[in-house]
């Protein structure tokens, strides 16, 4: 399996989140952690002030993809097709977002770019899992 080498793209991309990030922070007073938003469309965090914000947010999200496809652009994203692994993925993720208080987007973004502490041990500690992982499902179970 090989990753492409993007870094214009890839460039562009992150400027993008970041402008998402500092717009629903400035508009909202909000991180622009994924996991908030989606908890605060959920029972028992639903805050009616702010589904507009999240529904539009999430939205861009889904749509990111039809978008780029309907322009003509080329954007491929390999997921697996083992639904048992990717069910016990989701709960891995899940439940790590909810210990460490937030997810990747939340503290890798927000968190860092506001010199928090806790998002900056937080983001090393799921990068290094992801380095660990990525290694040994690649190099160790061959998967």
């Amino acid at each position: 399996m090989e990753t492409e080498f993007t870094p214009l793209l890839s460039l562009f991309g992150g400027m993008l989140i970041g402008l998402a990030a500092v717009i629903v922070m400035a508009c909202h007073g909000r991180i622009a952690g994924i996991s908030g938003i989606v908890s605060r469309l959920l029972p028992p965090r639903i805050d009616s002030a702010a589904v507009p914000v999240s529904i539009a947010f999430i939205g861009g999200l889904l749509l990111a993809y039809p978008l780029l496809r309907s322009l003509g652009m080329q954007a491929e994203q390999t997921v697996s097709g083992n639904l048992p692994v990717l069910v016990v993925a989701g709960l891995l993720v899940g439940f790590g977002a909810s210990v460490g208080n937030g997810c990747t987007s939340g503290h890798g973004v927000c968190g860092i770019s506001r010199l928090s502490g806790r998002s900056i041990i937080a983001t090393l500690t799921f990068m290094l899992t992801a380095f660990v992982t990525v290694y040994l499902a690649r190099h160790v179970v061959g998967a």
